[in-house]
């Protein structure tokens, strides 16, 4: 009698331990949804770019951070400049300077990441491009009109959706404990599972909406700049400028959008680069 006593005590234990960790995972990450999802600030109207009111359109710099944040922004240069022949990108995954003079601070970051030898692997040169103060920048005057989503918001709701993931899987590992140890009868296992389902189905029901409804909230542009980063993909497959018309590819879709093989090759995320013939 006491056996089963201890074993109903135990089993209703792990139960309210798997309903904790699924409430407040779940409450987390509303909460964390509510908080990105709250009006940003007035845009300001100094000449900002990428102004929400529709005062300037967006560059393709912009573009590609609100597309693919800092990585994107430095493959739209890389292409760049191998397209005016500033930079040679091979398919070995080396880029080499051509022409040190760039156009630009993210132009000058590229080529000063490369550094006074000439060459430099293209995924090491990424890395440096990407945390380089010219992105940075870029990066915040979008947050600051109100087109791409803090970081913070961004890391915010990352966590949350990581929590919710980890208490259903606690919530099933809790569930296994009981069953294995509960002392069961003849089909006497059903109605400890059936409990444990509910917190389950709870983490599982949070996580289903987030993908719908938090998902904008994960990505580089906020609502406002998913809109103009629409138009802009639109007004490029329209366009007859052929080199404005590839970049803005690269910058909405990213390297996958290029014809060149090769390019595409030197270019592919985590290539490890070798020196070829």
């Amino acid at each position: 009698m006491y056996s089963g006593i201890y074993g109903d005590v135990f089993w209703v234990l792990l139960l309210l331990v798997a309903w904790a960790a699924a409430g407040l995972s779940c409450v987390r990450l509303c909460r964390a949804a509510v908080d990105a999802a709250r009006p940003a600030p007035p845009a300001p109207q100094d000449g900002q770019p990428g102004t929400v009111g529709g005062a300037q359109p967006l560059s393709l710099y912009e573009a590609a951070f609100l597309a693919g944040g800092p990585h994107r922004v430095a493959d739209l240069t890389l292409v760049s400049l191998h397209r005016r022949r500033r930079l040679l990108l091979a398919h070995t995954g080396w880029a080499t300077i051509v022409d040190p003079e760039g156009g630009d601070d993210l132009e000058r970051s590229v080529i000063g990441a490369i550094g006074p030898a000439g060459q430099a692997r293209i995924a090491a040169v990424r890395a440096a491009a990407c945390a380089a103060g010219a992105v940075r920048a870029l990066g915040d005057g979008l947050v600051r009109a109100g087109l791409a989503v803090p970081e913070a918001a961004r890391a915010q709701v990352s966590s949350a959706v990581r929590t919710v993931r980890a208490a259903a899987a606690l919530t099933v590992a809790l569930a296994a404990v009981a069953q294995l140890t509960f002392p069961q009868g003849p089909g006497g296992g059903a109605p400890v599972l059936g409990w444990f389902a509910l917190p389950l189905v709870l983490t599982l029901g949070c996580l289903a909406i987030a993908r719908i409804e938090v998902h904008p909230y994960s990505t580089w542009a906020s609502p406002d700049g998913q809109r103009l980063l629409g138009a802009l993909s639109r007004g490029g497959r329209e366009g007859r400028d052929g080199e404005r018309e590839v970049l803005t590819a690269v910058a909405v879709r990213g390297v996958r959008a290029l014809d060149d093989p090769a390019l595409r090759a030197a270019l592919a995320p985590g290539r490890t680069a070798h020196r070829g013939h």
